[in-house]
Parts: C-alpha cells; structure tokens; sequence
C-alpha cells in the first residue's frame, strides 16, 4: 500500500485560528488527505503548534507572563478551531514536547557535523534599557525596500527577508528604545552551496505549481546567502554545542523538523515507522508569506541530510477581508470561534474552496458568502438533492425505481454522471481543488436543468417510464455527490448518505487511528444503487442565510474594528500621560553645559562614539549614539548640554557617566553658554 506524509503549517502559539489560516492551509490538506484516504492511501496528516517564536516570547513580555503559559493556552485553542473545521489530522502536537527537543537538536548538530554550520560574528541590535540583543521579531521599523512599516524578519508589504539591522529607524517593541548596531557571535548554515541542486529541483519538479516556482525562482536568481540559525535568547531549543550557552535555535531552524517529531510521536505511539511515509511520498501544505522556507531554507536543510525532497509544496494565496487586508491589531478579522457560532463549518469549507483558485489571493466578503451558500449551495445543490428524495418518497414508496427506457437526454446525462468521479479526482490529485469542486457544482445545475425539462411531477401522470428514469439517474448522481463531496463538506455528504440508507461515519476533526482507513471509498461514487433501494425521507440540506444574519455579521465587524482603533487611542493618550513628568520632577535633571575635548569611535559598534566632555570643574567620559551623524572630528570643541546627574551606565562595555541631548534624528543640541553653567 502506497503512503502520503501531509503537513499542515505550523501555527504560531500566540493566538486563535482566523478565516485565512484555514483558507491557505488547513482546508486544502484536508480536502487532499481525505482524498487520498478513501483512496487507499494510508495516510497521516501532521501539524503542530509553533511555541518558540519570537511573537510568543514578546507577547509573553508585554503581558508579563511565562511563554510557555500563552503557549499552552493557544495550543488549546488552535485544536479546538482545527477540530470544529473538521480538519482530520492524525497528529496534532507541541515543538515544546521533549520528543521535538531531541529531533530538532539532533538534525542542526548532523548538519553542524558535516561541516554546513559555521560560526560567524554579525551586527545585531543591542536596546541598551532592556540590555540585551533584540530578536528579529522585537524589532520593528521601516522597510529599506518598500518604506512600508516592517518587523524585523520579514516586511508584509513587498514580501522581502530582512534582518533588524537592515530597518530604517528601527525601535525596540519591548520599551520602544532606539537599539544600537552590536557584534554578535551566531551559527550559519553553508546555504550558498546548495544554490545549484535547489535550483535544479525546482525547476524540474512538475508537481510545484507555476507560481511557487516563480516565487522561489526569484529568490534564488541574485545569489543566496548563508542563513543564520541560532539566537540569543532564553526562550528556544538549545543550541547544542560547547559554548553556545545562552544561544537558541532559530525558530526556522527547527519549526519544521515539528513535522517529523509529529509524526514521530504519533508513530512511536502505534508501533509505526514515521520515516516509511515521509520516504514515499510528502506534501507540505503552507501559506503564501512562507513560501521561500519550504522550497529554499527547508530542502537545503533536507539536501545536507541525504534526506528525500517534498513531493510538492502547495502554497495558499492571502485572504483579505471585505476588501481591505486582514489586520489581528485594528479589529478587522473574522475568528474561527466566532463564525462558527453562527454558520456551519461546511459552509466555511465550501466558500473557502469556491472563492478563488488557491494559488491567488482572494477576498472574504459578507455578501457574497450569503450570495454563493443562497445561489449555490441552497438554490442549485441542496435543491436538486432535496428534489430528489421530495419525488422519490412521494411517487415511488421512497425506494428508488427500475428505470425505463432512456432518451438522447437521459444518455448524455448518464454519462456525466459516470465521467464526474474521475473529472474531481484528477483535479484534486492535482492539488486544483476549486477547478474540482467548480465541476460538481456544474453538473449539479445542469442536474436541476435535467430534472425540469424531464418534468417527472407531470410524468408519473402521462410518461411513466419518462419518470422513472429521471428519478434512477437523479438518485445516482445524490449518491455519487455523497461521495465525492465527502472531502469538501464532509458533515453534509454524510447527512445525504444517512438519507439514502448507507452507512454513515465519522468526519469529524482529528481522526482517530482505528478510524483511518475510512468508511466510504472513493470507487463507491462510481457504483450505480440498485433499483428499489430505500431512500429515507429527507428534510432541506441547506438554509438561505438571511440579509438581517448578514448586517448584523457586518456591524460587528466594523463596530471590533471601531473598538480596536478606540482601544490603540487610549493606549497612545495613557503612554503619553506616563511619559509626562511634572515640574518638581523636570527640576531634579541638572542641565550643564559642556564641551567635548576628543572623540573616538567604539571598535565593533557602528553607532557609538566616546566622548571626553569638559564640564567646567571636570572631564566626564560620555558614550553617545552619533555615530552615524558625526565623524568624531565634527564634534570636537562643540558646546553641548549635557544631563550632569544621570547614574552611570555601560553602553557596549564603555562606562557612560552622562548623556548629551539631541533630537530623534540624533542632531546635538548645542549652545552658546559657558562651559560648566547650569541650564535653569
């Protein structure tokens, strides 16, 4: 028996599941995997929540809260929206469980032993008042590229990698400091030697899609650079390696090795090989923004194992809302949780699928969500299938009747009928998964057409034999939709089976082991029922949404949206409010006014300068951040203000005793008093 390795991406620990991790991701891999399943592949789908992201340690920060506490909350949360979709993984695990500990330390320190991990010294940032170097993602400033607002790993905007020291006024997000350039020691995998192979595999891989292709291709056409793998910080996996104390692994260092240690514990859990299933055959299912790290960081890492490549990578377009981006911050998302409260899942499912090819980005609308499950799923599937059973009870004791004699209409309907199995699976096999639902949902309205221009109502009166044939074929393309559409909204296709007296089972998200060779086979959808078969009487499949259910929907959206951006205010007004001082504190600052006798650069550091500052009645030792405005001959004999009274500090270990003044854009503020003069 054949067997699929499927992975879902990782979700970051730090909140819940929104409409677009569901479009990109987790919707497709299901659709794939209960495919494949009820094909005879013996299948596992794997995920696992992401908890050593820099998101979750800052988060953690901001709320004053240990990492693993908002991990484990979020863990929680995550499978409860994944399980209320009905995605059915087999595996669904943490990458702080101890099992992905050991994969992860294990798989760097092979590549470390075979020579593809270096050590190198690097700029990093530095916030002198939290005194530590800051994580890509505790860095925010703007994009060099774009201009665009940016975190310091990636800009969201023009889709570019970058690193903190890279933004242009960069801020600290944990005191809003500006950090200095500092050196660092880090770990660095050789990727540059990989450029050749990577190149050659994704070209020649007919099963990436073209616009993966594309978007990999691009990284790779001006060169690739070494990529660094470890950071300094508590909240991670050990780096493990002699003198690296203090170091972790970079999250994309060891969040996909969370596939194989989920699927690893599941295994190990059932007497499995996980390695038997990832050697056959593996398909990542990912979104969009983590494209370059599935066909370029990743297939490095598996190149320098001698392990096999992906089968395929298939990367998910963005999901906007209402027109405008989806924003976590300003209100402007919908939640799993909260639609789900007032919609079913399936259709969820449906519109995920039917929206748009997954490849392109596509956009959650309010209206036509009610437009497409009124038009679509109510008027056009649910109506034939109601149809159907509504004639079969009422003309023929619902079972379903001996057909009679066919016309070029009944022939031509048959053989859609018989083609649609195979039409759907070829387009799922090729991860088109829309293009096979847009196929069901055709013949579906053409099944509508058929079944008013056959008119059985009239010809159980006047053409019985007339009737009787519509009714068989019409009752066979309700069994086969109760098939084929098991893996695009599996509650319904069963709620059709149960009607047509066939076993029914369990879809429900996540899929227990004994429950993974399922119940209905994809093989069944071409098998015709036999004449007299009991067909159950059947209430509507689907329920017209309602335009008050609608505006409500949409009112709640932009009144979150209204309270969210009140809520930012507040916060702005009440940081305002903390930085203000009042007088009796502003009159304990000693203002003096100074002059700087030397200055010299600090070696390793890009910003900082050492300054001898005369104040009259002493010389002090004062570093500041001009650098980069100031060559250190600019400022000598300068007359500046100094803060006189400032507890002294060390600033890349050179002791300060005193700060100068100047503006955000580091320009001194200088003056014409005399030297050693207090400002009042």
């Amino acid at each position: 028996m054949s067997k699929l390795f499927i992975s879902c991406a990782l979700p970051y620990a730090n909140g819940p599941c929104h409409l677009g991790h569901l479009r990109s991701t987790y919707i497709p891999a299901d659709i794939y995997a209960r495919f494949n399943r009820m094909n005879g592949v013996d299948t596992v789908m794997v995920c696992s929540s992401d908890e050593h992201g820099t998101p979750i340690a800052v988060r953690a920060e901001q709320e004053n809260k240990d990492p693993i506490d908002i991990a484990t909350y979020y863990h929680k949360v995550i499978e409860d929206d994944l399980k209320a979709c009905n995605i059915s993984l087999d595996s669904f695990r943490r990458t702080t469980d101890e099992l992905h500990y050991e994969m992860a330390q294990d798989f760097f320190k092979t590549l470390y032993d075979k020579g593809y991990i270096y050590e190198k010294k690097i700029d990093q940032l530095y916030c002198d008042t939290c005194q530590r170097s800051l994580p890509d993602r505790y860095v925010e400033g703007i994009c060099p590229y774009c201009d665009s607002e940016a975190r310091g790993d990636q800009c969201e905007v023009c889709g570019r990698h970058l690193n903190p020291t890279e933004l242009k006024e960069p801020h600290c997000l944990i005191c809003d400091g500006t950090p200095h350039v500092q050196q660092s020691e880090q770990y660095y995998f050789k990727l540059h030697e990989f450029e050749e192979p990577l190149r050659e595999w994704i070209s020649n891989n007919d099963h990436l899609s073209s616009n993966i292709k594309n978007f990999a291709k691009e990284w790779i056409k001006d060169g690739l650079k070494d990529w660094v793998m470890t950071r300094d910080m508590n909240w991670g996996i050990p780096v493990p390696l002699e003198g690296a104390e203090g170091k972790v692994l970079y999250v994309w260092a060891e969040a996909f090795v969370g596939y194989q240690s989920s699927a690893g514990a599941w295994a190990k859990e059932h007497g499995l090989d996980w390695k038997e299933y990832w050697d056959d055959k593996t398909v990542h299912f990912i979104g969009k923004d983590i494209i370059y790290h599935h066909t370029i960081f990743w297939p490095s890492m598996l190149m320098g194992h001698d392990w096999k490549l992906p089968y395929s990578v298939v990367g998910g377009g963005y999901l906007s809302l209402e027109g405008q981006k989806m924003s976590t911050s300003r209100g402007w998302v919908i939640w799993v949780k909260d639609f789900l409260e007032k919609f079913d899942s399936d259709l969820l499912r449906y519109y995920m699928v039917i929206n748009a090819p997954l490849s392109k980005d596509t956009d959650f609308s309010w209206d036509d969500f009610q437009r497409r499950i009124n038009n679509e799923l109510t008027d056009n599937l649910g109506n034939f299938i109601h149809r159907t059973f509504t004639f079969t009870n009422k003309f023929f004791d619902g079972k379903i009747p001996e057909p009679g004699r066919y016309d070029e209409i009944d022939k031509e309907f048959e053989a859609k009928i018989k083609a649609l199995p195979d039409t759907v699976a070829e387009k799922i096999e090729e991860f088109e998964f829309r293009d096979g639902l847009l196929e069901i949902m055709t013949l579906t309205k053409e099944a509508n057409k058929y079944f008013n221009d056959k008119k059985p109502w009239k010809g159980v009166k006047e053409d019985i034999e007339s009737a009787k044939t519509c009714l068989y074929l019409s009752n066979q393309l309700v069994h086969e939709l109760a098939v084929i559409l098991t893996p695009y909204i599996p509650e319904s296709a069963q709620k059709i089976r149960e009607v047509l007296s066939m076993p029914v089972e369990n879809v429900k998200g996540f899929t227990e082991f004994d429950e993974r060779g399922p119940l209905v086979k994809w093989d069944e959808s071409k098998e015709f029922l036999e004449p007299g078969h009991e067909i159950k009487k059947s209430k509507p499949l689907f329920k017209k949404i309602e335009d008050k259910v609608i505006k409500e929907e949409k009112d709640k959206l932009y009144a979150l949206e209204q309270a969210e951006e009140e809520k930012e205010k507040d916060k702005k007004e009440e940081k305002n409010m903390s930085e203000q001082i009042s007088i009796d504190e502003f009159g304990k600052v000693q203002l003096v006014v100074g002059q700087v006798k030397e200055a010299e650069r600090i070696e390793g550091s890009d910003n900082l300068l050492k300054l001898q500052v005369d104040l009259g009645d002493e010389i002090r030792q004062i570093v500041a951040g001009l650098a980069k405005k100031y060559a250190p001959d600019e400022i000598i004999d300068r007359k500046v203000i100094v803060v006189a009274n400032l507890k002294p500090a060390k600033l890349f270990g050179v002791q300060s005793n005193g700060m100068l003044l100047a503006t955000d854009s580091m320009e001194l503020l200088t003056t014409e008093g005399n030297v050693g003069e207090y400002i009042k």
